[in-house]
């Protein structure tokens, strides 16, 4: 059984480091990851059906379709994209493009130009899509990227139509580039990041070391599989453990507890307005059923501290909020199982990854003193893609800028307070737009809230707020309340009331573009 302990050293690098017996024959490419599993356990469960596919049954497909596209001209680095919703054939086409060539999976929800845009950035030389559907995805492809039917032919296998030559699919390396993704261009231009076998392996590692995870657990999976959350989270570090991926075709609240009853879901990951939402549906008591679960994760936007409380007393099991990024193969810090104390409000120590607060002039510094947060890892990736000017902004002397700001605490537990370019700048004041959200949710008719900075003449800032209410508020009501809790500098001086507040598909708040929405409205 592995066990874990804290590791700080004098520069405030936090890291919790596993120690165990050295595994000589843990996987380092996906290939090596799916033969992990005994071939008669479960790997993959549809709920809609109650299909369930064999973990031999998964390796046969996979190696069908790799070497399918290996017969369609795809070698190690060519790219495949992918424009499909949740199931067994975005798993399986995953699988089989990082085997084969490079996975290079889109939001089957883009518009054509969209498409266009992601396709030739990748230098895509395949698209597989969906029997029906996914137009837009057809249309930018159309004359450019050739286009490949991934088709059910039965209620449990999923081929591709036949090649044109039959060819074997060289087995990958470590190094080779198993996936391709984007960031979210929240703040810029998409930059394209590659993560390699080894990477994706290690993070997968890591993830099933800190959560305890076995060939008994099942993980629902309700995260988009076009994201790194649900592909390195949910799927690979249960396949890597030989347990059960139970994989809806998507997020669907009236059915989420059912699901998670009717198919002994152990734990589920997922962002906080998923969270809100599964919690809302519970009516204030515990669903039936869920004995199985183990804990609930929490990853890729901030958790608000009381729903995580909500969420442990209503549940009975821990929620462990964790953090991630693409260009950490996914997750980097996260709260650890009990009887290791969590903190809820902090995204625990690093996993596998040093993690280091960047200050001024490039100095590390201790323990609850506020900078840049910094990460090294082999998770990490060594450099975007063709991309020398945010390689030069984003690596310093072998640490990787995060673009977070956070503090560690005198345990080694991390607490986000913000992006650095989210940072409201009031007269040189430099404002946490996290914690004015913190207290505007903390007013009882407040449903959600997001912060922000506006332009102004004197200050060069100022802060405003827009709010989603769930009862009957006033402007002058919150404010009012936000000057009780906080320093007037703080406070937000004008309020805009949404009926919803934008986010990414991974349900990241697009606080930049609120900002820049409202900034245009007032001039």
């Amino acid at each position: 059984m592995q066990q874990h302990h804290l590791d700080r050293n004098a520069s405030g690098f936090a890291t919790i480091c596993y120690s165990a017996m050295k595994d000589t024959k843990a996987p380092s490419t996906l290939l090596d990851l799916l033969q992990a599993a005994p071939g008669t356990q479960t790997a993959i469960l549809l709920p809609e059906t109650g299909t369930r596919i064999s973990y031999s049954a998964l390796r046969e497909q996979v190696k069908r379709m790799a070497d399918s596209l290996a017969g369609h001209g795809i070698g190690h680095g060519d790219r495949v994209a992918m424009a499909l919703p949740n199931g067994l054939p975005t798993i399986v086409s995953f699988l089989a493009a990082s085997i084969a060539g490079t996975a290079a999976p889109l939001n089957p929800g883009y518009r054509q130009d969209e498409f266009s845009f992601y396709m030739e950035d990748t230098s895509a030389k395949i698209l597989i899509v969906p029997p029906e559907g996914a137009d837009e995805a057809r249309r930018a492809a159309e004359g450019k990227v050739r286009v490949v039917v991934a088709d059910m032919a039965s209620e449990n296998e999923v081929r591709i139509e036949p090649p044109p030559v039959s060819r074997s699919a060289a087995p990958p390396a470590p190094e080779d580039v198993a996936l391709v993704l984007h960031t979210s261009g929240s703040t810029g231009r998409p930059k394209r990041v590659p993560l390699m076998h080894l990477n994706l392996s290690i993070s997968a590692r890591n993830v099933a070391n800190t959560y305890a995870l076995t060939g008994e657990d099942a993980a629902l999976c309700v995260m988009p599989l076009f994201h790194v959350h649900g592909l390195v989270a949910s799927t690979l570090a249960t396949l890597l453990t030989g347990g059960t991926v139970v994989v809806p075709s998507r997020f669907n609240p009236l059915s989420f507890w059912r699901t998670v009853r009717d198919c002994g879901a152990s734990w589920y990951s997922a962002v906080p307005t998923i969270h809100q939402l599964a919690l809302a549906r519970t009516g204030g008591r515990r669903p039936e059923g869920i004995e199985r679960l183990r804990f609930v994760r929490s990853c890729s936007a901030a958790l608000p501290v009381d729903i995580g409380r909500k969420m442990e007393e209503l549940y009975g099991v821990p929620v462990l909020e964790a953090y991630g990024m693409t260009e950490a193969s996914h997750q980097m810090a996260s709260n650890p199982l009990p009887p290791a104390p969590h903190k809820l409000g902090t995204v625990g120590p690093g996993t596998g990854v040093r993690i280091s607060i960047l200050g001024p002039g490039g100095k590390h510094l201790g323990p609850d003193e506020l900078g840049e947060v910094v990460i090294q890892g082999p998770n990490v990736i060594g450099g975007y893609e063709n991309n020398p000017e945010a390689n030069a902004s984003s690596f310093l002397e072998g640490w990787f800028r995060t673009g977070d700001q956070g503090v560690l605490d005198a345990d080694g537990f991390l607490r986000l307070t913000g992006r650095l370019k989210e940072m409201i700048n009031r007269g040189g004041e430099k404002i946490a737009p996290l914690e004015i959200d913190d207290v505007l949710r903390s007013h009882p008719a407040v449903n959600e809230a997001v912060s922000f900075g506006t332009p102004h003449p004197t200050w060069g800032e100022e802060v405003a707020a827009a709010v989603v209410l769930s009862g009957p508020a006033t402007e002058a009501d919150l404010l009012a309340h936000c000057r009780e809790r906080m320093a007037d500098f703080k406070c937000p001086k004008k309020i805009y009331f949404v009926e919803a507040i934008p986010r990414t598909a991974t349900g990241k708040i697009q606080r930049l573009n609120v900002a820049s929405h409202f900034a245009k409205a007032a001039s």
